[in-house]
């Protein structure tokens, strides 16, 4: 299928690539099927999750690991299940980032760790888990 991208202009997507968010995305609801796409040399830091339903959506998505960060959280039974999850490694963790347009001067990335997106790669299928509040364990490594 084809979609065009505000961002990446005019791409073909393969329909065994489209992921499936049974429950859509909190505020999208209604828009429950996406891919995974990155820019043209990009190296996969940043990965761009597009809309496959409304080509004018397409949020910025990268790995917790990508900043320093580990941090892991409980899935319930029925998301398990949403997800058609049997193996933990078959899920994937990555969060939103957008710029930081509020602070002057700033040019540093906001990482949304309230709600992350875990994605079963065997089954094309996600979620997005909100968290009502942290009281997980984050941590924090130094790359040098």
């Amino acid at each position: 299928m084809k979609i065009e991208s505000p961002v990446l202009g005019a791409i073909e997507v393969a329909d065994d690539k489209v992921i499936e968010f049974p429950a859509g995305l909190p505020g999208f609801e209604h828009l429950r099927r996406f891919v995974l796409l990155h820019e043209e040399g990009g190296a996969g830091k940043v990965l761009l999750l597009q809309s496959v339903d409304d080509a004018s959506l397409t949020l910025s998505l990268t790995g917790p690991e990508q900043i320093g960060i580990t941090y892991e959280f409980p899935l319930s039974d029925d998301e398990v299940a949403s997800l058609r999850l049997s193996r933990p490694e078959d899920a994937v963790v990555a969060v939103v980032v957008r710029k930081d347009t509020e602070a002057p001067g700033s040019t540093g990335l906001h990482a949304n760790f309230m709600a992350p997106l875990v994605i079963n790669i065997k089954q094309q299928r996600g979620l997005q888990k909100v968290i009502d509040k942290l009281d997980y364990d984050i941590v924090l490594r130094v790359h040098g």
